[in-house]
This record gives C-alpha cells, structure tokens and sequence, in this order.
C-alpha cells in the first residue's frame, strides 16, 4: 500500500451529499419550524404578561392570536414544502413530478374547501 492510497478521504458533509431541493426543503422546513416556535413563544410570552398583570380580556387575546398565527405556520409548512416542489420541479422542467406536486396541492385544497363547508353545517 502506497502513501497516496493510506490517506483517508474526507468524508462529505451531510448537506454537501444532498441534491438543492432537498437543501432547499431542509431549510424551508428548518427555519420553518424555528419562525413558528418563536411566534408561538412570544405570544405565550405575551398572554402570560397579561394574565398576571390583571389586564383586560382584549389585550389577553393579543397574545392568544399570535400563537394561533404560529400554529398556522406550523399547519401551512408542508403545505409550502409542496409549492416549492412544485416550483423547483417546473423550472427543471420535469412536467410529470410538477403534475404529481400540483394533483397533491388540489386534494389538500379539496380537503380544506371541504372542510371549511361541512364545518359550519356540523356546528349548528
């Protein structure tokens, strides 16, 4: 065995081996979930504030909307990984992952039209 062959190879770095759109949907999915956790951090933060400072209802609810807007972010995240599938799959022009990302985005749109109609005949 040569000095050449005995040197070890530097092994690749995770995100070195991985294709952009998984870079991207890591990332996307990453600071995601970091930007939600904060928003819902802050208006705990803020509801907590509130509570104990004997402060009225309508500024309490402040704090409570923020953390629904970060539960939304949470709800909405793969909801944005798919549109960003989609996007990256039709500038690569690979049509048939595009139509697969966009028949995906329609039943999630189905489901929640769907759903934003049968809610309020349950309710009541």
């Amino acid at each position: 065995m040569n000095r050449a062959e005995s040197r070890s190879t530097p092994k690749p770095t995770p995100t070195s081996t991985l294709a952009p759109l998984e870079r991207l949907l890591a990332s996307l999915l990453h600071y995601g979930t970091w930007v939600a956790s904060f928003i819902i951090a802050v208006g705990l933060v803020l509801t907590l504030i509130h509570a104990n400072g004997g402060v009225s209802h309508p500024e309490m609810m402040l704090g409570m909307r923020i953390v629904t807007t970060g539960i939304v972010l949470f709800i909405l995240l793969p909801v944005l990984r798919l549109v960003l599938m989609f996007g990256v799959f039709l500038r690569e022009r690979d049509y048939r992952f595009s139509a697969i990302a966009a028949l995906v985005l329609l039943i999630v749109a189905a489901g929640y039209v769907t759903g934003a109609y049968l809610a309020p005949s349950m309710a009541g």
